[in-house]
């Protein structure tokens, strides 16, 4: 057992204003791992308190400045790379191959990316006599989930830190053990104090304490759809900047002129990846209607061939759920999935045969699923794959729309200009053709219910800055 319980304010380790346990469990075996402590509002008001002191300081430091704090962080992230890989598949039960392979080596690369960002960016510019003059925001609250940890706690923390901001980092309370290797990599970077805070709890608690808080200026928010609404609200009455990463039930269109046999086998990896657990999943396969029993014989086998088991043991294509609520909803909406008529034909309800404990589900692929199904509507957040037909292109694209959220999408086509047409077409944030993988040079973020603003890159640097005019800034000397 870990003991975690200390909270990172104004530079230093410090106890909870009031002591409440957590214990954290291991998703795979279902015992204790480690125990955090639940932060109060008292615990909020005083790491706000740390960043509004280090913001006045923080916020005038140089882009070079900032460049060297960054480097210092990517060398000490470097040196624990191993470590974090480890404590993610731990924690949040991805497996080991995938932790070392994108879990852990993805927030390198949002730093990688922050820091050439950086580099070139323009925080002035003058326009005719007006200077354009893009500033710090100010104290910033961070809260994110657990299913992808050090993605999303770094796409939001390097670039509020290569902004100028100073933030206050609330992680979820299921995976937290990742966010406390990550304080430590920024206490050994050496950050002025105040600059970088972090407190654990649960959302109701220090999140919402977080969000409402009147000397917090930004809330960046990742999670589901519901959580990001009470943080909305939550923010309005201090009329705060917030930007939301939130749920996503993404089509993945596989047109009439691609390769079924590849395009649907890695939809389905796609799918099942980190089990399930990814927000900008495909979860939605959408085929010709006449090529349904095909894709669904491909589907079956892929579905069939990927190993369940634990994290740390060679071949594990994916590991258990996080906890047990994912636990108990996932099953709740595969049996849901069964009753409202589509047809299983890969999975179903329970574990894995063999497997009496941890939070493992059945790989499982639903055909002839109908886009007002429950199981085509809500997000499911698990390895469960819906193949819905189309009778035609128009029929693909409106299926695909026809979602209240909006985050990805994706497009397969033997001809690249087909599926460019197409992609254009769907209401999403980032769309990937033929397979693409994401470019951290680029976006994420969504349309309607999957959220507002953006991260990653300029985008995500540009969400933590304010744009001021100076008017009468340069005189003319004729």
């Amino acid at each position: 057992m870990k003991d975690c319980r200390l909270f990172y304010i104004d530079g230093k380790w410090v106890s909870p204003t009031t002591g409440k346990d957590f214990t954290v469990i291991n998703p795979a075996s279902e015992e204790p791992l480690a125990t955090i402590s639940l932060g109060t509002t008292a615990d909020v008001d005083k790491a706000v308190a740390a960043a509004k002191r280090a913001f006045e300081s923080y916020s005038e430091t140089t882009p070079d400045d900032r460049l060297a704090y960054l480097q210092r962080i990517i060398g000490a992230y470097r040196s624990k790379l191993d470590e974090m890989a480890e404590t993610i598949s731990q924690e949040m039960g991805a497996p080991i191959t995938l932790s070392k392979a994108a879990q852990a080596p993805v927030g390198l690369s949002h730093f990688f990316e922050i820091v050439k960002v950086l580099g070139h960016f323009k925080f002035e510019e003058l326009k005719g006599s007006t200077l354009m003059r893009k500033e710090p925001i100010g104290v910033c609250g961070l809260i994110t989930p657990w299913n992808w940890p050090m993605n999303q706690i770094i796409c939001k923390v390097a670039p509020a830190l290569a902004a100028g901001c100073t933030v206050i980092l609330k992680p979820s309370e299921i995976a937290p053990l990742s966010a406390y290797l990550f304080t430590q990599i920024l206490h050994e970077a050496g950050l002025p104090p105040g600059v970088f805070n972090m407190v654990n709890g649960d959302g109701p608690t220090v999140g919402s304490a977080i969000s409402s808080h009147p000397d917090v200026a930004m809330v960046s928010f990742t999670g589901s759809t519901r959580a990001g609404i009470a943080v909305a609200c939550a923010a309005a009455p201090t009329v705060k900047r917030v930007t939301q990463e939130l749920g996503g039930k993404s089509a993945n269109i596989i047109l009439d002129d691609a390769d079924f046999e590849s395009a649907v086998k890695e939809g389905v990896q796609s799918c099942f990846r980190n089990t399930g657990q990814s927000c900008n999943a495909p979860t939605r396969m959408l085929v010709p209607r006449s090529k349904m029993a095909e894709v669904a014989s491909i589907a079956k086998l892929a579905a069939e061939t990927t190993k369940s088991g634990d994290p740390f043991t060679d071949g594990t294509s994916i590991g258990p759920l996080a906890s047990n609520v994912q636990f108990e909803k996932v099953q709740h909406l595969i049996r849901k999935g069964i009753e409202e008529g589509a047809k299983l034909i890969a999975g179903g309800p329970g574990r894995p045969d063999g497997m009496t404990k941890g939070y493992y589900v059945k790989p499982t692929v639903f055909a002839d699923v109908q886009n007002d199904m429950t199981i085509a509507r809500e997000e499911i957040f698990g390895p469960v794959l819906c193949i819905l037909p189309y009778d035609d292109e128009e029929d693909a694209v409106r299926i695909a729309n026809d979602t209240p959220y909006g985050l990805s999408g994706y497009v397969t086509s033997g001809d690249i200009e087909h599926a460019r047409r197409v992609a254009k077409r769907i209401r999403s944030g980032n769309v990937h053709i033929n397979g693409a993988r994401l470019d951290f040079g680029g976006c994420f973020g969504g349309y309607k219910q999957s959220g507002n603003g953006r991260e990653w890159g300029e985008a995500g640097l540009e969400e933590f800055l304010e744009l001021k005019a100076i008017f009468g800034y340069s005189v003319s000397t004729k």
